[in-house]
């Protein structure tokens, strides 16, 4: 159980719900009800073994989260898979009321990997002609595999390899609008050919253009995506962030959208650790994470 405040929202519920299920206990100290559920989800959590991940928010302390998920009363538990909330409940459910609703939606304990008994061989160099085999073969093998098509997509992007990853995304690309890292992928990948077609000194344009009118989101989004063409992904978050501020929801939620779209690209697998120990998070992606949060819920 993790106690959730605005500062590690976006990495203890957003991030790890694209791992597993994270149910989310909005609670306050003086909340009866609140004391009954609190010791039996914890329990269950337990149970369930790593089946899903339950965090908890005081509500009283972090009332922008607590507005953002329209808490009216509490408890109020909420669970996100992917990023998003999927379903949730209010009061203080009996134990057998809330294994049905956890059943519905986390994994069976047959289908969590077994461990390995042998230390597995050590992973080829990222960028590498054998690491790119490896995924390819492995998105051959299993077309269907999302997350083996995103990394090999992933890692031709990060190689300036455009014309491979469009190819190689095309089976999928009509599911852009299920798969949030599938439109992360587009996304990056409409700003590569975006940059394409400007020309050499694009960026100074674009910076004349800001300097006459700080609200000309076209040209600080245009900024942006050269930045993110040339993996300068820190700069080009900087400018989304520009445009966030003075307009959180500008052209369709476009600049907000683009931003998690980098943080997609740019986060690395988390590296192993011993048994019960939590891998630490990349500090950058983790910062920028907190920024966007901040942002988005002032």
């Amino acid at each position: 159980m993790i106690d959730v405040t605005l500062e590690n929202f976006e990495t203890e519920v957003i991030a790890a719900s694209m791992q597993i299920p994270v149910l989310v206990d909005f609670w306050a100290p003086w909340c009866g009800p609140c004391k009954v559920i609190g010791p039996i989800l914890e329990k269950l959590e337990t149970e369930y073994e790593g089946r899903f991940k339950l965090v908890k928010i005081d509500s009283d302390q972090e009332q922008q989260l607590a507005a953002a998920f329209g808490i009216r009363s509490i408890p109020t538990c909420v669970l996100l898979m992917g990023g998003q909330p999927v379903d949730g409940f209010m009061g203080a459910l009996p134990e057998g009321k809330l294994r049905e609703f956890l059943d519905k939606h986390v994994p069976p304990a047959e289908a969590l990997p077994e461990a390995e008994e042998e230390e597995a061989a050590p992973p080829p160099e990222p960028g590498s002609d054998a690491a790119m085999d490896q995924l390819e073969q492995a998105v051959a093998a299993n077309p269907d595999d999302d997350d083996a098509r995103f990394d090999y997509v992933k890692a031709l992007l990060l190689a300036a390899r455009l014309d491979e990853a469009k190819t190689a995304f095309a089976p999928v690309v009509d599911r852009v609008a299920l798969v949030r890292r599938f439109d992360s992928l587009q996304r990056i990948m409409e700003a590569m050919a975006f940059a394409a077609q400007q020309a050499p000194d694009a960026l100074v344009g674009f910076d004349v253009r800001i300097t006459g009118n700080r609200r000309d989101f076209d040209a600080r989004f245009g900024r942006a995506q050269l930045l993110a063409a040339r993996q300068q992904w820190t700069e080009a978050m900087d400018e989304l962030l520009e445009i966030l501020m003075r307009d959180k929801a500008w052209n369709d939620d476009t600049a907000r959208k683009t931003y998690i779209a980098i943080l997609d690209i740019i986060e690395r697998p988390k590296p192993k650790v011993a048994d019960g120990q939590i891998p630490p998070d990349d500090p950058m992606v983790a910062s920028y994470r907190r920024r966007l949060s901040s942002v988005v819920l002032s």
